[in-house]
């Protein structure tokens, strides 16, 4: 009866230790292989992607240049300084000074046009208060209404008003 309750003996440990070695040897080539199936999906992935971004581009077509709009026949054309005051103030002048870009061989005369360009200016800037033409976006509207303007009386002929110089005082 004591032989039956004895421990086993230490030989019985040995396949403990072979079976954990062949659990890690086992988990070790598990992941080798899903490194491997996982390295081959990501490559064939990023081949795929690289064929649909080559087709899409060669898909679009080519991008034209974009021709000046200052080709062609054109003049420039230095207006006179126009000073004024600005609205509702004796206090704040303004001295602006421009350029006009126009079309050459036109039906109107390029000083005709200057004339009638200076006082429409002149009109204009006398209605601005000082807060409308400050900072930048105050400058751009300026611009934006004085080439709108210019255009409309010019019927076309002129492309463009430059602004030059603007001083208030």
């Amino acid at each position: 009866m004591a032989k039956a309750l004895a421990l086993p003996a230490p030989a019985d440990s040995a396949p403990t230790r072979e079976g954990s070695l062949s659990w890690l040897l086992t988990l070790g080539l598990l992941t080798l292989l899903s490194a491997a199936i996982g390295g081959g999906f990501g490559l064939v992935m990023v081949s795929g992607i690289e064929k649909r971004v080559e087709e899409k581009y060669k898909a679009q077509p080519e991008k034209a240049e974009v021709a000046s709009p200052y080709a062609g026949n054109i003049g420039i054309k230095k207006l006179a300084p126009v000073v004024t005051n600005l609205a509702a103030s004796t206090e704040d002048w303004v001295r602006v000074e421009a350029s006009i870009v126009y079309k050459m061989g036109a039906d109107q005369s390029p000083d005709v046009m200057t004339g009638e360009i200076r006082q429409d200016i002149l009109a204009y800037i006398r209605t601005l208060s000082l807060a409308q033409i400050q900072g930048p976006s105050g400058l751009l509207h300026l611009r934006e209404d004085l080439n709108e303007r210019v255009k409309l009386r010019s019927k076309g002929v002129i492309q463009e008003l430059v602004l030059e110089t603007l001083i208030v005082q």
